[in-house]
């Protein structure tokens, strides 16, 4: 994990860019008169900031995107980097200066001459981008260095800073979850990791094996019955404000091997992501109960491991789910929506939500449909989904509705049991949903996020180098202030 994440802001003064030993981030746009320190470091290097801009490489860059000068004549600087902005730039030119920000960060400290351009969508998008795992390597490289931003007001600067390195925090949170390899990261181990998350003020509750028998979590148990991990549910509540809370419910399936149906051996190492939404959950909490958010929030994670073994559910096997339905395994890889259809369940029943939502590495289905690009979003609520597509589109997370129809329940039909885990290739994405919905009551709202394409990278995201992205923190936060913060 990249845990230097610190950043400071202070006024502008010349001494500071003229010694900075670093690197020095410096913004101009075409046509447009320099900034002030823009205009500093020109006199400094006697004209060549100034050339620059004016050059026809500058020129041909994109908004956000910059140029890089090594070693400056006349400054302290191991580089400088101009990027080209506008005096007024939207959000997303903001984003892309800060990821290109990221980018460049190494072990040294970056300057970011920042004036009186808004400093938090930049600075979040850098340290964003920023990121190394590096816990598993026997040396491991150094830690990116600090961000020091020069502004023109240093009180307003550091508190939306502050939210930065919050949210930033979050994001790295989920990403090292989901990073990390199944023989680190347990289900014994995560819920200890969740439950040290008391100290930041959230109530945290872990249900064991006994436990979820007594509930009737069959479905749950029938995953994990396969693994020498014991299976949990943990519950994360954040009260910052009165009212039915919204419920979070994350697919924590901590190694994903089919189970009797085995995945194909090729890229199987890839299944310790298979956790993902009860990562990104953990690290929307994480994120919440920071910034002491105004809202009644509850996460709730499966926590299982899919194994084959003499013990593991078979395709064949009917199991009864917490709800009553009886569940016909078609496909043992089908697993996710297992865990979930007890978990929503159980959501609904013990706090009554006003809405609940729940995130999984569903379906290779969705990656079909929609790439890398963006989560499949499902939901029985025009409104809910609305909202949520907005708040992605407000952080720059993909995301793209899916469709949800009575049509498609004829798939999912058992002969023997009232319902069956999978419905085959076709429309396998929706169809996973739709046995969701299942175990949603009349009249919730509900969406499902199916982020199977977006949790795990095999390029550089926008957000992220390749590997984790923590894809969904930023989105649920943003639809949380929008749609359940009081005040």
């Amino acid at each position: 994990m990249t845990r230097s994440l610190l950043t400071e802001a202070k006024p502008f003064t010349p001494d500071a860019l003229a010694t900075h030993t670093g690197q020095v981030i410096l913004f101009a746009d075409v046509g447009s008169p320099l900034p002030r320190a823009t205009q500093h470091a020109d006199q400094l290097t006697h004209g060549a900031i100034a050339r620059a801009v004016a050059s026809e490489a500058f020129a041909k860059l994109k908004s956000g995107a910059g140029l890089k000068l090594g070693f400056p004549s006349g400054m302290l600087a191991e580089s400088v980097h101009l990027i080209r902005l506008s005096h007024t730039p939207a959000e997303t030119e903001l984003r892309a200066a800060g990821l290109t920000i990221g980018k460049v960060q190494d072990k040294s400290a970056t300057l970011i001459c920042a004036d009186s351009l808004p400093v938090g969508e930049m600075a979040q998008a850098a340290m964003l981008r920023a990121y190394q795992y590096e816990s598993q390597k026997s040396d491991p490289k150094p830690e990116f260095g600090p961000l020091h931003l020069m502004v023109a007001d240093a009180p307003a600067a550091t508190e939306a800073l502050e939210l930065a390195t919050s949210m930033a925090r979050a994001v790295h949170l989920t990403r090292d979850l989901v990073n990390a390899p199944a023989n680190i990261l347990t289900t014994t181990s995560f819920a200890k990791q969740i439950e040290g998350m008391a100290e930041l003020g959230l109530k945290i509750e872990i249900l064991d094996e006994d436990a979820l028998e007594q509930l009737g979590m069959r479905a749950l148990l029938a995953v994990g019955q396969g693994s020498e991990s014991p299976s949990k549910v943990a519950i994360m509540k954040w009260q910052g404000a009165s009212g039915a809370p919204v419920a979070i419910v994350g697919k924590g399936v901590m190694f994903d091997t089919g189970g009797v149906s085995l995945k194909p051996g090729a890229g199987m190492e890839e299944m310790t992501m298979d956790m993902g939404g009860a990562a990104v959950t953990v690290g929307l909490m994480h994120a919440l109960a920071e910034r002491k958010a105004r809202a009644h929030v509850i996460g709730l994670v499966g926590l299982v491991e899919n194994m084959p073994d003499a013990r593991a559910q078979r395709p064949g096997d009917v199991v009864k789910s917490m709800k009553g339905d009886m569940i016909e395994v078609i496909n043992t890889d089908a697993e996710g929506r297992m865990v979930l259809a007890d978990v929503l369940w159980y959501a609904q029943t013990r706090f009554s939500p006003r809405a609940v939502i729940d995130l999984a590495t569903l379906t290779g289905a969705i990656i079909v449909a929609l790439g890398h690009e963006k989560a499949g979003v499902f939901s029985n609520n025009d409104d809910l989904a609305e909202s949520v597509l907005t708040a992605a589109a407000q952080v720059g997370e993909g995301a793209w509705r899916m469709p949800l129809d009575p049509g498609y329940e004829p798939l999912i039909k058992s002969r023997i049991a009232d319902i069956k885990n999978t419905g085959g290739r076709p429309a396998g994405s929706i169809t996973a949903a739709q046995f969701l919905q299942h175990f949603i009551k009349p009249d919730m709202p509900w969406v499902h996020l199916d982020i199977a394409g977006v949790a795990l990278t095999k390029t550089d995201s926008a957000h992220a180098p390749k590997g984790a992205s923590g894809w969904g923190v930023l989105t649920l936060d943003a639809l949380i202030r929008a749609k359940f913060e009081d005040g």
